[in-house]
């Protein structure tokens, strides 16, 4: 029996936070570089005392070998399209061996589940350094789109509200609802071009008007006129109502020059 629960958690919690580190870095990395992310957000969530209980009672799992338990500590990775979760799933098995060990996967995207369940599971060993030394725990890393979370997120919240047990016409509803989102996931791959590339261009634009932001917080410092900042300024508001991003860029270049003869 296990009389410590926090004591015994602590690892638990402390890998959910790491691990969603790891993948958030990920995600900024392709930011950072102008590329598009598979990854859109992570989350991570340690499983709570009563639903650990609860599960060992269901698995027939002792209380004193719940470490065998694969998802007490969870990290959810959504993507926005289907073929996000094969490149993810790819970065999660580069890791495989350094930082993390992957136990096995359960692909239920292929196989679907019987409720019309779809997500791609996988099962990883995972050290944690903590104040009491080295602790290798189980975690379960889902791996799903937005759609697929979405529809996830309220069958779970349905079979808790009918103990497990949910009438067959919502069962069967549940069913259609999960086709009518993969259907959707399929749609949104159709143009996985079109919306990579436009959410690059407005990626890209953003970053644009952060640079331009940050010159123009730079002239505040430089030997400039009152009337010249108020002209700078009202013509950057302009330009930003603006779509076209060749007339953004060339007022940063403007901006450029302009710092660099008042420094000169």
């Amino acid at each position: 029996m296990i009389l410590d629960w926090k004591r015994f958690l602590l690892p638990y919690e402390q890998a959910v936070e790491e691990l969603k580190v790891k993948f958030k870095s990920i995600r900024s990395e392709y930011r950072k570089m102008g590329q598009y992310s598979p990854i859109e957000f992570v989350t991570g969530r340690v499983k709570a005392m009563s639903s650990i209980v609860e599960k060992s009672e269901r698995r027939n799992i002792p209380l004193d070998r719940i470490e065998e338990m694969e998802d007490i500590a969870g990290i959810r990775i959504m993507c926005q399209l289907v073929d996000d979760i094969e490149k993810v799933v790819s970065l999660i098995r580069d890791r495989d061996g350094k930082d993390l060990k992957i136990v096995y996967e359960k692909d239920y995207i292929e196989n679907i589940k019987e409720s019309g369940y779809r997500s791609y599971h996988i099962i990883v060993s995972y050290r944690v350094q903590t104040a009491i030394g080295e602790k290798e725990i189980l975690a379960e890393i889902q791996v799903r789109t937005l759609a697929m979370n979405f529809w996830a997120t309220i069958e779970h919240s349905l079979n808790y509200k009918f103990n497990e047990q949910i009438p067959e016409d919502i069962k069967m509803r549940l069913k259609n609802s999960a086709e009518a989102a993969f259907l959707l996931d399929k749609e949104m791959s159709e143009i996985k071009d079109e919306i990579i590339d436009s959410q690059g261009m407005f990626q890209q634009r953003s970053s644009i008007i952060a640079d331009i932001l940050y010159r123009i917080q730079d002239l505040y410092s430089l030997n400039i006129s009152r009337e010249d900042l108020e002209s700078i300024e009202n013509e950057f508001w302009k330009v930003k109502s603006n779509k076209d991003h060749a007339e953004i860029e060339e007022f940063k270049n403007k901006l450029d020059v302009m710092i660099k003869n008042k420094k000169s």
